[in-house]
């Protein structure tokens, strides 16, 4: 019974890592599949209007039915603070993101995202949101690590090796195209949505505080970054061929 029980407690204490482990890897895979329907011709903008979209009515079942009760009554300010949230997190963080991706590639993308926790980990010692003690190990690991995913992020986006061709038998095959060569403007924009992606990753520690309803706050992240993301692509594109699968 005594290891059963500590079994369960460990397994509860690094269920938050597994998932983290779990998201990242699906990115690494997100990745080259996007690179892969950008080479077909989909335009990066639409794409995230329809990965939002989809998204939202994916969670939306879910938050309706679970959080009936938990959700908090929905104030202007809160709703214009959710607007905020998903503008920084969704639509203009992905716009950015894959439009980068457009000129550089998935090895670049996934070198320099990995300056995202370092860049929140700033964030949030500046707004006091982390502390970080220096005679404790765990604070000593905490700055330790932070410099290893940046050095190790730059290493990998400025390290030119030599090249190596894919397998004849892969499923994918992510050819170089001419946009790829706008390293400047693909790292400018990179750049850009990495910093707002830590600022939204802070920011939803205050917004979780008023509104406690993680599904539900999940669904309306992803319809006002769908439909911010929208007005955004219908801005930039006006053929309607843009927008066909």
């Amino acid at each position: 019974m005594a290891n059963a029980y500590v079994f369960k407690i460990v397994n509860w204490r690094f269920t938050p890592h597994f998932l983290l482990f779990f998201v990242q890897t699906a990115y690494s895979f997100l990745y080259f599949i996007t690179e892969a329907a950008f080479s077909h011709g989909l335009n990066p903008h639409v794409y995230v209007t329809y990965r939002y979209f989809l998204g939202g009515s994916l969670v939306l079942p879910f938050a309706y039915f679970l959080e009936r009760k938990a959700r908090p009554k929905m104030t202007l300010p809160l709703f214009l603070e959710i607007f905020v949230l998903s503008l920084l997190g969704a639509s203009l963080t992905l716009n950015m993101y894959f439009a980068s991706l457009k000129y550089t590639s998935p090895t670049f993308i996934t070198s320099m995202t990995n300056t995202i926790p370092c860049l929140t980990f700033l964030l949030a010692i500046i707004l006091r949101l982390e502390v970080v003690d220096v005679r404790n190990p765990r604070g000593i690991a905490k700055i330790l690590g932070t410099l290893m995913a940046l050095g190790g992020a730059l290493i990998l986006a400025f390290y030119k090796g030599t090249d190596m061709q894919s397998s004849h038998d892969a499923p994918i095959h992510v050819r170089s195209n001419p946009a790829q060569q706008k390293w400047i403007k693909g790292s400018f924009l990179l750049a850009a949505s990495c910093i707002t992606w830590s600022m939204w990753a802070i920011m939803q520690v205050y917004t979780l505080k008023k509104y406690p309803a993680q599904l539900s706050l999940t669904a309306m992240i992803n319809f006002l970054g769908g439909a911010q993301s929208a007005v955004f692509a219908l801005c930039t594109q006006h053929k309607p061929e843009a927008w066909e699968l």
